[in-house]
């Protein structure tokens, strides 16, 4: 039905309902998002865009090669916007052009339906719609903003788009398999990931509790959640069960980040370790899930988990440091893989785990080893279980009594799912 009526309807008026449909949404949405301001103090809203972008519309189809109708409707409504702006200024000492530039983008509509694609002309009216609306939000987001945020900004997209693209493909040698490319993009993803972490826990959710913590902190890393999580235990009254869970939490995520770093730098590894890694990240929210269902749910404070500045992970020397790490475990994987083969791969892999576990990953990933597919999937979970174990060290010696036992289940129960598939690959 829908076909037939385009097929026998004039383009003409479909484009005429497509602008005044858009103008129409465009001014409800600015008399929407202006109920409290007094009648006048507006350029116009529903009735105003309409007839603005009729304007538009009836100027743009009038036959004229150069536009000249339509260029001349757009200045004079420029002048018109003009007036009313000085008038703001001197009578309301105001000075937003908002409302101004909504107008200009309404009488533009009929050349963008006339000359682009539908996907287009819907995409730019619905981010006019998204923009005017969320104006509080942008407010209240700027204002948790400091004056290092958009330094910090800077800096990603250093490293992210300058840096990257100059650096070569090429390996660095026959002793280590990896090219500098390679070695800056684990860069750049591990900060990428960190970054986008820090990000949300700071302006979404900045003070949600021990879940959220270990969620984002796994994200970013799960041995350093662990760890902040285990010392607060001991000073936090209340569930501490919640901050066991929000632990295991942070390894869960870990797997998640780990099988999607796989899949970027050595996609037939990542296919290899989806079921593994998957399964165990699933495990370890089930078991999280199991024990806050055991938490008595009192009401005391669990402590708040903001007492340390969230601290932005994007620093040059964290950078240096990680591409030095990713470098050296290249080297140490090559010669180990060299002399000690197979075997000597599997123990520096646990050796490895009780360290940062992520260069060391993103090398096996990135380097072009002569191993098969098998043994760098053995050695990458042969790493992280090793580290799963170092992680309950830590939280069995910072972490609160109290939570011990159900520490050790937990973890136990992901340590042994963790070698079941190290047995059977």
């Amino acid at each position: 039905m829908w076909d037939s009526f385009i097929l026998h309807t004039s383009p003409d008026l479909i484009n005429l309902l497509l602008v005044v449909a858009f103008s129409l949404v465009i001014g409800l949405e600015l008399r929407q998002n202006n109920l409290n301001k007094k009648s006048g103090t507006l350029f116009g809203t529903d009735r105003t865009h309409v007839f603005i972008g009729l304007l538009g519309y009836i100027l743009y189809i009038i036959p004229d090669k150069y536009h000249i109708l339509y260029l001349s409707g757009g200045i004079a409504i420029i002048i018109l916007l003009s007036i009313y702006y000085k008038y703001k200024i001197i009578e309301q000492k105001q000075f937003g052009i908002t409302t101004i530039l909504v107008a200009l983008i309404t009488y533009t509509l009929a050349p963008l339906i006339y000359t682009q694609a539908l996907w287009l002309s819907i995409a730019i009216v619905t981010i006019v719609l998204v923009v005017v609306e969320l104006k509080g939000f942008f407010w209240q987001l700027s204002s948790k903003f400091n004056e290092d945020e958009f330094i910090t900004l800077a800096k990603f997209l250093l490293i992210s788009g300058v840096i990257l693209p100059l650096l070569s493909s090429q390996p660095i040698s026959k002793q280590l398999p990896v090219s500098p490319f390679k070695i800056w993009a684990s860069v750049v993803v591990i900060s990428g990931i960190s970054y986008i972490s820090y990000l949300i826990k700071k302006f979404i959710y900045p003070a949600k509790g021990a879940f959220i913590t270990g969620i984002l902190g796994g994200l970013y890393s799960s041995t350093a959640t662990t760890i902040v999580l285990s010392k607060k235990s001991k000073y936090a009254k209340g569930d501490l069960y919640e901050i066991a869970a929000a632990i295991i939490l942070a390894t869960g995520m870990m797997f998640f980040r780990i099988l999607f770093l796989a899949y970027i730098f050595n996609p037939n590894a990542g296919q290899a370790l989806s079921i593994p890694l998957l399964s165990l990240g699933f495990l370890s929210a089930i078991v999280a899930w199991l024990i806050d269902k055991r938490s008595p749910k009192t009401n005391g404070n669990l402590g708040d988990f903001e007492e340390t500045e969230v601290k932005n992970p994007l620093e040059f020397k964290t950078a240096l440091l990680f591409a030095f790490l990713f470098l050296l475990f290249s080297l140490l994987t090559e010669y180990v893989l060299k002399w000690y083969g197979h075997k000597g791969l599997h123990v520096l892999s646990f050796i490895v785990g009780i360290t940062d576990i992520d260069p060391f990953l993103l090398s096996l990933f990135s380097g072009k080893y002569a191993i098969d597919t098998s043994i760098l999937v053995k050695s990458t979970l042969i790493a992280i279980t090793s580290n799963n174990l170092i992680k309950l060290i830590y939280a069995h010696i910072l972490g609160s009594p109290k939570i011990r036992r159900i520490l050790w289940l937990g973890f136990g129960a992901i340590i042994v799912a963790g070698i079941f598939w190290i047995i059977i690959i």
